[in-house]
């Protein structure tokens, strides 16, 4: 399964994000604690809000710790506001367009999971995509194909119902179809102010999901980044996290949509 963290407070520099912390996210990409899979090496991608309405993206199929730009680029990135993800792919092809994270307008969005019986339903979820954002499906991986289903289902009005729409739909499609394998997500959806993190599954094994509060930042990620646990959260099975800064965090119940 993949890796990612997110990161909002006073601006600091990405490589302290990435490469410093005793179980940096690049570490992680190599040996992965809290995942079956412990090798996440089908890509990376980082994400950040600067000046700009429309988020900055840097996305590559090489490992993360084997690019060196990447090291070059967290050396003089700032912000207050990132995005990163490792990527272990779950079947489909180590591409761009299939690294995390994904992009559309205002929004990021990161994933880490598996829709149960994917390939078997895939076309069926795809006929859910509004028109008026199809062409923004450019991979073929589930996560995908999940952000862009969520712009069907109220996302610009209400992104956490945006959320339970979005599974309680595809979970009617994989009862539809017969799929008996789980749906299990973390997910992470911004708009450069407000940041959603969820954490469900439709089986009592949800991926693991963390979180750090202080009045000088906010980070969420899949697993700690250093070995003192007193810091660090666990976000609750069914439970979404959202945080209009890192000052002001509330960590809710989550349903999914009947």
């Amino acid at each position: 399964m993949c890796r990612w963290m997110t990161y909002i407070g006073e601006p600091v520099f990405l490589d302290s994000l990435l490469f410093e912390p005793e179980n940096s996210l690049i570490r992680q990409s190599q040996h992965a604690n809290y995942s079956a899979i412990t090798t996440n090496g089908d890509g990376f991608g980082v994400g950040w809000y600067g000046g700009r309405q429309t988020p900055g993206l840097y996305r590559e199929v090489l490992p993360a710790w084997n690019d060196f730009n990447l090291r070059n680029l967290a050396h003089q990135l700032s912000s207050e506001f990132f995005f990163a993800h490792v990527r272990a792919s779950t079947g489909t092809e180590t591409s761009c367009a299939n690294c995390h994270p994904f992009r559309s307008g205002k929004w990021l969005f990161m994933h880490n999971g598996v829709i149960g019986g994917y390939q078997k339903i895939r076309r069926d979820l795809e006929r859910l995509i509004p028109d008026s954002h199809y062409h923004n499906r450019t991979g073929t991986t589930d996560s995908e194909l999940f952000f862009n289903l969520m712009f069907g289902f109220g996302i610009e009005d209400d992104p956490a119902q945006a959320f339970s729409e979005t599974i309680g739909a595809i979970l009617k499609v994989m009862k539809q179809s017969g799929v008996d394998e789980p749906f299990r997500m973390t997910a992470a959806l911004a708009d450069g102010h407000t940041l959603y993190a969820l954490r469900y599954s439709s089986n009592p094994e949800p991926p693991s999901l963390f979180w750090w509060p202080s009045r000088e930042r906010l980070l969420i990620v899949s697993e700690p980044l250093d070995a003192d646990g007193e810091h660090w959260r666990e976000v609750p099975e069914s439970h979404m996290l959202v945080s209009e800064g890192h000052g002001d965090t509330a960590v809710l119940p989550f349903h999914v949509a009947a």
